[in-house]
């Protein structure tokens, strides 16, 4: 009598299709923030306003495709490829914060501000400086946790989550007819989808989750009075020099 050899499959770890779907995501609303004034228009060619902007999102670039590229890998079990690519994107990071702030400095000595925010350059400088700064720390407590990879790749997609609210702020008027509003709306959706996929997959929101959502909900609605109030003013008159 013939007998067939069954072969047990393992079951697909969830992981491994939200945490490339979110990296997805945020590739695309990256492109629909920023393809008119930069990707769609030849990057090195787009008619940016200072060499420094240029350099900012070509660094802010290779971000992204390094998170591409190192969830791809951990996909594929590369699990110690990931970790020596893990140095570089680390290193990326420190440069990251670096240009963010000099990025931000210049945008505030051009006296620039979004048309229609009703802020002036010294009130929006708050929002590039909170953006880079939750960025750093969520990264630096992202290297911290490299060795307990639940904790470490919520991490890491927190912090580029923090980010995207520069790309929110761009989409075209057709996908943003409410303005200010839909945009924090679009932004805090983010952090909704990752608390969902907690409670999907581990039955609870993880902790990680819960305080990284914290940070970012209270920088995004507490920066704007800060932005208002006269020890903002100084630090903006320092800065600007």
């Amino acid at each position: 009598m013939a007998t067939v050899a069954m072969t047990a499959r393992r079951p697909v770890n969830p992981d491994r299709i939200f945490f490339p779907s979110m990296c997805l995501l945020i590739l695309i609303t990256v492109w629909l923030g920023f393809s008119k004034t930069y990707y769609a228009v030849g990057m090195v060619r787009a008619k940016l306003p200072s060499t420094i902007i240029h350099v900012h999102a070509v660094v802010f670039s290779l971000w992204l495709l390094t998170l591409v590229v190192q969830t791809a890998l951990v996909g594929v079990r590369k699990v110690q490829v990931h970790r020596r690519l893990g140095l570089w994107g680390f290193g990326l990071a420190v440069v990251m914060v670096g240009l963010g702030m000099v990025a931000a400095t210049d945008a505030l000595h051009r006296g620039m501000s979004p048309p229609g925010s009703g802020l002036s350059a010294q009130e929006f400088y708050v929002v590039p400086i909170t953006d880079i700064s939750v960025f750093a720390v969520l990264v630096s407590w992202a290297y911290s946790a490299r060795r307990r990879p639940v904790e470490h790749k919520r991490l890491i997609l927190f912090a580029t989550i923090t980010l995207i609210d520069a790309a929110i702020g761009r989409f075209p008027y057709a996908v943003m007819p409410m303005g200010v509003l839909a945009q924090t709306l679009i932004f805090f959706s983010f952090l909704a989808i990752m608390m969902a996929y907690d409670l999907a997959t581990l039955r609870r929101v993880h902790w990680v989750t819960i305080v990284s959502s914290l940070l970012i909900v209270t920088m995004t609605l507490g920066r704007i009075p800060l932005a208002q109030t006269s020890l903002w003013m100084k630090f903006t008159s320092m800065m600007h020099g």
